[in-house]
């Protein structure tokens, strides 16, 4: 695994005891109201949204929050701001290629957000392609690691069922798979009541750059935490390598 991979999980974990909720429900009802205004509000029919619920559930956002960002992409809610899907592309310190998913309703303030963390952080903002070849679309899902009864048992069936890779990550199970298969490898894993902490589509780098160096290591982290720390910032990919050693010291 990635040192960004690793870095996302440390990030899930923290996440599930910060006091920036609001932030996070905000980012959830964001991509709910894109999944709906792009697939429509029935649950059933649009996988995206039912991904997006869940994963917004996950996070323990209330029902009343998700009913409202439905309602958005609905059209329902007529003061509703129009939002907007923008990527941006660019370089943190090393060279380390960055690839940025935002949910915007506000270009001009989101452009000028993403260029100036680059900027005060050591990086630079590229075109549009400059990096995104370097990325490959996958499926995840991240789950608590099974007994060792039963760990075969569900290796073998997320196996059967299309799962390109899993990897042991302490005490979690990290699934990554194509695209098309994330929604029937969760049902996998649901009826083998197995809890799946996260089911979503994230960018795997083809290639990655090693950090060993614990200087150049924060100055990297401190361009991508400054970036996931945006409010219309909805996922960051990175192709750095960092070893856990070092992730966890700093």
């Amino acid at each position: 695994m990635s040192g960004h991979s690793k870095w996302h999980s440390i990030r899930h974990k923290k996440a599930a005891t910060d006091a920036a909720r609001g932030k996070i429900f905000t980012r959830h009802a964001r991509l709910i109201t894109i999944a709906v205004r792009d697939g429509g509000g029935d649950v059933e029919m649009n996988p995206a949204l039912k991904t997006a619920i869940e994963n917004a559930k996950s996070e323990n956002m209330p029902n009343n929050n998700i009913e409202r960002a439905i309602k958005k992409g609905t059209g329902d809610d007529k003061d509703a701001a129009q939002l907007m899907e923008l990527s941006f592309e660019g370089y943190a310190p090393a060279g380390v290629a960055v690839f940025i998913k935002t949910v915007t309703d506000n270009r001009n303030r989101t452009v000028a957000s993403i260029r100036s963390i680059f900027n005060k952080n050591g990086g630079n903002l590229g075109e549009n392609g400059s990096v995104a070849w370097m990325f490959q679309q996958k499926g995840f899902l991240q789950i608590t690691k099974p007994q060792e009864s039963k760990k075969e048992e569900i290796e073998l069936l997320l196996i059967d069922g299309g799962a390109e890779d899993i990897e042991e990550n302490k005490d979690l199970l990290e699934i990554t798979c194509e695209i098309a298969k994330l929604s029937s490898l969760k049902n996998i894993l649901e009826k083998a009541e197995q809890e799946v902490l996260q089911a979503k589509i994230i960018f795997i780098p083809e290639n990655t750059i090693k950090i060993e160096d614990e200087n150049t290591a924060k100055k990297v982290l401190r361009v991508i935490n400054a970036l996931e720390e945006d409010d219309d910032v909805v996922s960051v990919a990175a192709n750095f390598d960092i070893s856990e050693e070092i992730l966890l010291k700093i």
